[in-house]
């Protein structure tokens, strides 16, 4: 199934953002310590949770391939979103942690001032989260993703953390060592509201809510289908990257099974175009308005 087939090949972007940032976190944190600056550590630990969150979002990926069994007939697609959700847990923790850091060291701000160094590695980092987040995004796209969409964007957020850093300790350096700690505080705060964005979108999905703009749109396709009558009922929801649809219209009470089944086999047509991984099914009922005409 191509859905399966575009899992395996989302793991591509989720191995490239653990190896980036793995590398990079690395790099912040020991260069953050000995050049003395507390944005580039908070960086560091912000791509630490980045690493959590690629893990997270890889596992899920690996569980969402499993096929259907006994106890999952619909599948595992949903194991891709409960891991975005623990792992937006750990991301607000340690956001908790570079908050509570920040706040210290600006309550009891040192005499050291940051090194050229330490800028260098800041703008260096945000190059690069920006061309993962450009391939990652393509590769979204490509394979229809949304969870690898969500860390594309997580990439770009990096990116702009990182020249926020630079210019922090660019600005500490330069004779305003307060902007150092400002810019870990404001590292901090993007830390935990990304990891309420991905909590919240988590939590709308396990909780099958659905796009209303959505629902409506989809709901016009099957209103103009040629036979239908009246929509009577339309219902939508995710089950990871899959959408499943549920539909009554109501159609002319005189039409045989063979024309009626044509019908369903439209509106499933045309949903599917626009949404090639979902599942369609439809409810036919007879118009009992044209029956009482008759």
């Amino acid at each position: 199934m191509e859905l399966y087939t575009n899992l395996r090949e989302g793991e591509k972007g989720a191995w490239i953002s653990i190896g980036i940032y793995l590398i990079l976190s690395t790099i912040k944190l020991t260069i953050g310590i000995f050049g003395s600056s507390e944005a580039l550590k908070a960086d560091g630990l912000n791509n630490f949770t980045d690493i959590i969150a690629s893990v997270a979002i890889l596992i899920g990926l690996r569980i969402s391939q499993k096929p259907p069994d006994s106890h999952h007939q619909y599948g595992h697609l949903r194991a891709e979103t409960i891991a975005s959700l623990v792992a937006a847990f750990i991301m607000a923790f340690i956001g908790i942690q570079v908050l509570i850091q920040a706040i210290r060291h600006l309550v009891n701000p040192t005499e050291e001032t940051p090194s050229m160094l330490t800028a260098i590695v800041g703008l260096g980092s945000a190059i690069i989260m920006y061309i993962v987040y450009r391939y990652n995004l393509q590769l979204a796209n490509r394979i229809h993703s949304a969870a690898l969409k969500a860390a594309a964007y997580d990439n770009r957020s990096d990116a702009l953390v990182s020249i926020g850093a630079t210019i922090g300790i660019v600005g500490s350096i330069l004779g305003f060592p307060i902007l150092d700690g400002i810019t870990a505080l404001l590292v901090g705060i993007i830390i935990i509201y990304t990891a309420y964005t991905i909590f919240h979108d988590a939590a709308y999905t396990l909780s099958d809510g659905f796009n209303v703009e959505e629902a409506e749109s989809l709901s016009t396709i099957v209103r103009l289908v040629d036979g239908v009558d009246e929509l009577q009922d339309f219902k939508a929801r995710m089950h990871g990257n899959l959408m499943f649809v549920d539909l009554t219209v109501t159609v002319d009470p005189n039409l045989n099974v063979m024309n009626s089944h044509r019908i369903t086999e439209e509106i499933e047509q045309r949903i599917m175009k626009v949404k090639p991984f979902s599942v369609v099914l439809v409810h036919i009922e007879p118009n009992m308005d044209t029956l009482d005409d008759m």
